[in-house]
């Protein structure tokens, strides 16, 4: 009398595994984080140092316990928005304000130790101020909001209004 051995055949285990694999990795969707989108400028070996008048100048400083400077003063970054709209637009026309809005250059310097929810909440303010000038720009200008204008509009509205915010090189510094 013969005893049969009880054995699973697992000689096809293999393939099938690779085949599950390959479905998971074909189907599996894997989300990218995407950052913030800014366009530095090209690298440029020589020194090159640019005077700027004061009144064009809207500096933005945030230390290492999160706090905010605004041109020499201490703020809150629910005001930053409204601050930086009164700056780059100078609807009052005021001598210690640009004259234009493309002369208005925002910059932004961080301490080191400066959290990245504090930056991106200050980037996104003035991200936000600008966008809202766009806005009201192009209501004024042809009747329709801006995500909604075609290409040439919308570079003609940021060639009277660029978007330039500068950011310098992270230091370490305290607010008195």
């Amino acid at each position: 009398m013969k005893r049969f051995k009880n054995e699973i055949n697992a000689g096809s285990m293999a393939d099938i595994a690779f085949l599950l694999l390959i479905f998971f990795l074909v189907t599996t969707t894997i989300d990218v984080d995407k950052g913030i989108t800014v366009k530095l400028p090209p690298w440029d070996e020589t020194d090159t140092t640019i005077d700027v008048l004061q009144r064009n100048l809207f500096k933005v400083n945030v230390n290492a316990n999160d706090e905010l400077l605004i041109r020499g003063e201490r703020t809150d970054v629910a005001n930053l928005k409204k601050r930086a709209i009164e700056f780059i637009l100078n609807p009052e026309k005021s001598k210690d304000l640009p004259r234009s809005p493309r002369n208005a250059i925002i910059s932004l310097q961080n301490d080191r130790e400066t959290s990245y929810d504090m930056y991106i909440t200050v980037y996104n303010e003035l991200k936000a101020a600008y966008n809202s000038i766009w806005q009201e720009e192009a209501l004024k200008r042809f009747g329709q909001n801006y995500a909604e204008l075609d290409i040439e509009s919308k570079k003609a509205i940021r060639k009277d209004i660029p978007l330039v915010i500068s950011e310098a090189e992270p230091k370490s510094f305290a607010l008195n």
